[in-house]
């Protein structure tokens, strides 16, 4: 594919339902310390800002508790060795992986979750398709910040107008806003198609073959 047609994606709830893996490793850290644990739904509505910020809601008080960084710490070690555990692709999404790879488009996965973690998910689950990730580190602010997308441009070698973002929440809407590339949410990950409306989805899709035909209609308008 001659124009460089990027793909863009968030990791959770857009590539991967992770949800069950996350909501065992916050309830094994708050159990720990005997605080009150929340359901696999609940947890849903807590994710999409980063490890800290989910230990943040998910832990009475927030960073106010006492014993927080150790709990997040506490959180991280079970969910690295866990992250596995009951993790999976979407379904249609390593169909349309090998599709889009055999098409020549270029692909990266930013996310908030810690950078460990999202390297290896995506070498055990995406490889080859996706060798660029990155995830939370010290180095590059979270979403909704622009950075983990522009470090992926800069490690594919595109530019912007190369570029369109895909991901399941109000935060990926944001991050494509900032890092001024177009936005295709999906309705399957942790946020319902009537919560991306309300926060200025442009575009849904609900399926795998949807994003495939609206990815090829926006590259066709504008390779021209």
């Amino acid at each position: 594919m001659q124009f460089n047609n990027t793909i863009i994606f968030d990791l959770d709830g857009t590539l991967l339902d992770t949800l069950a893996d996350l909501a065992c490793s916050v309830n094994y850290a708050l159990e720990k310390y005997h605080l009150p644990t929340h359901s696999k739904d609940r947890v849903r509505q807590m994710v999409g800002n980063g490890v800290t910020v989910l230990m943040e809601r998910a832990i009475p008080g927030g960073r106010s508790f006492p014993e927080f960084d150790n709990c997040l710490g506490d959180f991280k070690e079970h969910y690295e060795i866990h992250k596995k555990d009951f993790t999976k692709p979407f379904p249609g999404i390593m169909e349309f992986l090998k599709s889009a790879y055999g098409a020549g488009y270029k692909m990266a996965v930013v996310s908030n979750k810690f950078d460990l973690a999202v390297k290896g998910l995506c070498e055990d689950f995406f490889s080859p398709y996706i060798t660029t990730a990155i995830g939370e580190s010290a180095q590059t602010a979270p979403k909704p910040a622009p950075d983990t997308v522009l470090k992926a441009m800069e490690e594919l070698h595109v530019s912007p107008c190369q570029c369109v973002y895909v991901g399941d929440s109000d935060v990926d809407i944001m991050t494509a806003q900032n890092a001024n590339i177009p936005c295709i949410s999906v309705s399957w990950g942790f946020r319902s198609r009537q919560f991306l409306k309300e926060h200025g989805a442009s575009a849904i899709v609900d399926t795998t073959d949807e994003l495939r035909q609206a990815l090829e209609t926006y590259f066709s308008a504008h390779n021209r």
